[in-house]
């Protein structure tokens, strides 16, 4: 049997990571405790989510492996020396890279993280480079999307938005899945909902999307039903609200309400900077791989995140299927 496809849809970047004791105030001068290099972008870090979470560790086993997911990824770097270590770093993980231009003029893009030690928690600058040379024009066509066409395609919004809209539209009219990261979060026309099969969102992006406060949405006892059904009644299939260190909150349509799953036990956070692509990475190979039981599916993707925020860096922290397992 042919395997499911996954076809991502977004942004290349290469990371330059410091470690530093704690965040610098306005002004201030710190010594960092380390800085490193890697590859990012949150389509390539969801693109390699899938892949690994499709599989076990290539190098931990002696035996063939069978894979039943495909992975695709459809993106744009500059033609410099990061551009080329991304798209290898993506063969080395068993993932297409035909859907990768290369352009001239263009630097790969680039992503200054700022990782605190005492938390974990990450503050990110981001300059998109040869991301934004994806045109709402590449992808009028369900041709575009892939031949044959791809059993899910996953968007995010690190390329130009009126691009993503574009692919949400030629997917609705090719009738494919389309699973919907809106990250970093811009508000959103109401009638593209409809085209999203299955939307993941964290709280401040769903407080943004729903017009709240980021406060109000952080509350202990915010009842996120209220959410979850503003994006459902708009047309949205499936809505997965990750909420960190708490776990995650879903509903689905036609169902009465939503329900909530606990995070994953975690040893330490060490950096969270590819939880969120994990989460989706892991949700994304469940869903092709026909699992119909949604709770089952976010307990799946909660314990993926787990193992990767214990770790650091952004690819580098993200686990294979048997160190899930």
């Amino acid at each position: 049997m042919a395997p499911k496809t996954i076809t991502i849809i977004g942004s290349l970047n290469t990371d330059l990571v410091t470690l530093t004791p704690r965040v610098p105030s306005g002004g201030e001068t710190l010594t960092a405790t380390s800085f490193s290099t890697g590859p990012g972008g949150k389509g390539a870090n969801q693109a390699v989510a899938c892949a690994r979470l499709s599989r076990p560790n290539p190098r931990g086993t002696a035996s063939p492996i069978t894979q039943d997911v495909a992975v695709k990824m459809v993106g744009a770097v500059g033609a410099d020396a990061f551009g080329t270590r991304l798209i290898s770093g993506m063969k080395e993980d068993d993932i297409d890279t035909s859907g990768i231009r290369v352009v001239e003029g263009k630097s790969t893009g680039v992503a200054v993280i700022l990782v605190e030690e005492s938390s974990g928690e990450n503050r990110i600058l981001l300059s998109n480079g040869a991301n934004h040379s994806l045109q709402p024009s590449d992808f009028l066509t369900p041709e575009s999307l892939g031949t044959p066409l791809p059993d899910l395609i996953i968007l995010q919004l690190e390329i130009p938005l009126d691009t993503v809209l574009q692919i949400l539209e030629t997917a609705r009219k090719a009738g494919v899945d389309v699973l919907l990261n809106p990250a970093p979060a811009v508000k959103l026309p109401d009638h593209i909902y409809s085209a999203v099969t299955h939307l993941i969102v964290n709280e401040s992006e769903a407080a943004l999307l729903t017009s709240r406060s980021v406060s109000s949405v952080e509350a202990s006892d915010f009842p996120w039903d209220t959410v979850t059904s503003e994006f459902l009644q708009k047309g949205v299939k499936n809505v997965i609200v990750t909420l960190g260190s708490k776990g995650a909150f879903f509903a689905s349509s036609g169902q009465e309400k939503g329900d909530f799953v606990p995070a994953a036990k975690v040893k330490k956070v060490v950096d969270t900077t590819a939880a969120g692509d994990t989460f989706v990475g892991a949700y994304a190979v469940n869903v092709v791989r026909g699992n119909v039981d949604l709770g089952s599916v976010v307990r799946l993707a909660c314990k993926a995140a787990g193992r990767t925020v214990e770790k650091e860096g952004a690819q580098s922290a993200i686990p294979w299927a048997d160190e899930v397992d």
